[in-house]
């Protein structure tokens, strides 16, 4: 009645131990995948807000300087400076968060 052998069954557990190996290794590179991933979008969103705050930094100093500019409208101005400024550390805050926090999920 010739079932199965031992040696039949082990090259079977071989069979199944290298594609476990090569499933476990195709995941664990997925993984590097989403964390370089993550990284650049850390890396882009610190750079936006970098790059947007050298713009406002600027803008800041030309209207400082310009002579034909009212003080009401460099009021007016350094109040809308203030809103964009709020706003970039909010939105970064925000991008920063959700990075952060699909790391940990991940």
């Amino acid at each position: 009645m010739g079932g199965p052998s031992e040696r039949e069954y082990r090259d079977k557990l071989g069979k199944i131990k290298q594609k476990l190996d090569k499933k476990a290794k195709d995941i664990k590179s997925e993984f590097e995948k989403i964390e370089k991933a993550k990284v650049d979008l850390l890396k882009k969103t610190k750079e936006m807000k970098h790059d947007i705050e050298r713009e406002i930094t600027k803008m800041e100093e030309e209207i400082a300087k310009s002579k034909d500019l009212a003080p009401e409208s460099k009021s007016r101005l350094h109040l809308e400076i203030d809103n964009l400024k709020s706003e970039v550390r909010r939105r970064f805050s925000e991008l920063e968060t959700r990075i952060a926090e699909t790391i940990a999920t991940a």
